[in-house]
């Protein structure tokens, strides 16, 4: 008899618009569930400002807790501008940190996709971006974001505060993000950009000669390396020359931001944070908007792309996934825009409108 698995899902809505996205995330899911027959449960938990408010810290350990009994997190936002003068180590954001670190979600997965109906929507000319598809990998766990030693101290000499933040990564931090680069890029056109500092930086030349040696494996991908300024130049410039970008977690940070732009609007845009045997945070790149939160206008259709990329890699269901995706396709083709991606001659509608829409789109390809 087959075993019929039921796979578990923790919902973090977060802060500012991360529920509202979420909610439609999450009335995609329902409907795989009820129509499609996908076997999935939620659990929903507090993480962030949201679990500040409540009490606790950022990351309350019953969070963490359920985190790790689920298959995937499929997650919303966090911080604002409210909890700006709470203590550094309680910020709202310490808790996705904290999430990535304790789930050693090394692994940043940011696909940047422009669909054919939005290359009109982009700031650069159509025809420089339409088709692009490009993966930036970024590396999650090390860097300027978790070195030591960090912090605001005396300088000395009397020169007032000083401010210290340290770049660290080894070799087996560089390795096997660099595995999963070339893996990824072996699955689709076989190049590889790898983005580095090396002119400048003794950490960026260590990551240099890693990813050379990771190379030798994977004689079959072509790799070249950039350094992280021309690299954002040429983003701009001709940004179909790349296929997969490996960056370490700063430089990451700020490309895959610059390059979520070019497909018209950062709340198009999913992400994965995956660990080492898949388990991963599915999350959409852009930030919790408090000034639109509450609102309706948020963007649902980077959170729920963010859900097939959870479906792809986390939970092995790339049918459903690829339902999902051909769903918002089908949306936007008919003209439907939330406000960060209308044009003249579309409809615009509102958070809801957009997920329920996706949801009718799944449901008449049955």
């Amino acid at each position: 008899m087959e075993r019929i698995v039921t796979h578990k899902i923790l919902i973090l809505g977060g802060d500012g618009i991360g529920p509202e996205v979420i909610r439609e995330a999450e009335a995609v899911l329902a409907a795989l569930v009820a129509d499609f027959g996908l076997k999935a449960e939620c659990e929903h938990a507090l993480v962030g400002g949201a679990a500040l408010d409540a009490g606790d810290g950022p990351l309350p350990e019953s969070t963490l807790l359920l985190a790790r009994q689920c298959s995937a997190v499929l997650f919303g936002a966090i911080g604002g501008p409210k909890w700006d003068g709470v203590d550094r180590a309680r910020r709202p954001e310490s808790g996705l940190l904290g999430l990535r670190s304790k789930l050693e979600l090394f692994a940043n997965l940011r696909p940047v996709r422009v669909f054919d109906d939005l290359a009109a929507a982009s700031t650069l000319k159509a025809e420089v971006v339409a088709g692009l598809d490009l993966l930036i990998v970024r590396e999650l766990t090390g860097g300027l974001y978790f070195g030591e030693p960090r912090g605001i101290g005396k300088a000395d000499g009397g020169a007032g505060r000083r401010g210290i933040n340290t770049m660290v990564y080894n070799e087996a931090e560089i390795e096997r993000i660099a595995r999963v680069a070339f893996a990824a890029a072996r699955l689709r056109r076989r190049r590889l950009c790898s983005v580095d500092k090396a002119n400048v930086l003794e950490v960026s030349e260590l990551w240099r000669d890693v990813v050379n040696r990771v190379a030798r494996e994977f004689a079959d991908v072509a790799v070249e390396h950039m350094l992280v300024d021309n690299a954002a130049m040429q983003l701009v410039r001709a940004p179909g020359r790349f296929d997969v970008l490996l960056t370490e977690n700063m430089f990451g940070d700020i490309l895959s931001d610059l390059a979520s732009m070019l497909s018209g609007s950062i709340g198009m845009l999913p992400s994965a944070s995956l660990d080492g045997s898949g388990r991963g945070l599915y999350e959409p790149i852009h930030g919790s908007a408090p000034d639109i939160a509450g609102r309706g206008v948020a963007n649902p259709l980077a959170a729920i792309l963010s859900l097939a990329m959870l479906l792809r890699h986390s939970l092995d269901e790339a049918r459903h996934a690829g339902r999902v995706e051909d769903a918002v396709r089908t949306v936007l083709a008919r003209g439907l825009r939330t406000a960060d991606i209308h044009v003249a001659g579309t409809r615009k509608v509102s958070t809801s409108e957009m997920g329920q829409a996706v949801v009718a789109a799944l449901r008449d390809a049955a």
